[in-house]
């Protein structure tokens, strides 16, 4: 290849990045916003949120384990650097499609047994667990959105092509008296997941 002049190869990557970065900046364009904080209905379960609008919610379990907290878990959690938390991850389903992958952690004194149940198979909701299991009722939240390109076990698990955008949200909840409950981060599909803002 002469000076100055692109192969096809980097013609090709040229223009998967173009339409990535398409992608980004119209899901910021519709959504309003890089970052932002919210008390908000993301609050609301996925189970709700999916009954909400009709759809099947279902789940497919991707790990389950007790972990230390780490510098950024204990300041979320406001817990010690190195106590025991229960993380739980999850492929979130609607009608059957892949729409979100979900990980949860919460400080694993609040949920004693939590890992013992069975969230292999249809739906179990997290929140119907905290609050009828163990009295803990997610009230306020503090949520950032953001969107980035999906990685290749994330394009893989949400069946998407690569380059694709995702949607991030991460998020503190809290009871009414501002204790933290659990620390979430989840990954959605672009086009699949009815997000609502309060």
């Amino acid at each position: 290849v002469g000076g100055g002049e692109a192969c096809a190869e980097e013609r090709e990557l040229a223009r998967h990045v173009d339409v990535a970065s398409r992608e980004l900046a119209e899901m910021r364009r519709e959504l309003g916003l890089w970052e932002r904080a919210f008390e908000l209905e993301l609050l609301r379960s996925f189970t709700a949120t999916a009954e909400r609008h009709g759809l099947r919610p279902g789940s497919l379990l991707l790990g389950g384990e007790i972990v230390a907290a780490d510098e950024k878990l204990a300041a979320s959690l406001q817990t010690k650097l190195g106590e025991p938390v229960v993380t739980l991850r999850r492929l979130r389903l609607l009608d059957g499609e892949p729409v979100a992958i979900a990980e949860d952690w919460i400080v694993a004194a609040k949920v004693p047994d939590l890992l013992t149940l069975d969230w292999r198979s249809g739906n179990r909701s997290l929140y119907d667990e905290l609050r009828q299991r163990y009295g803990l009722v997610p009230e306020l939240g503090e949520t950032i959105l953001s969107s980035r390109l999906a990685d290749k076990t994330e394009a893989r698990l949400l069946e998407l092509q690569r380059p694709a955008a995702v949607l991030t949200v991460e998020q503190v909840a809290y009871s009414r008296s501002g204790k933290p409950i659990n620390a979430t981060l989840s990954v959605h599909h672009p086009t699949r997941y009815p997000l609502v803002l309060a």
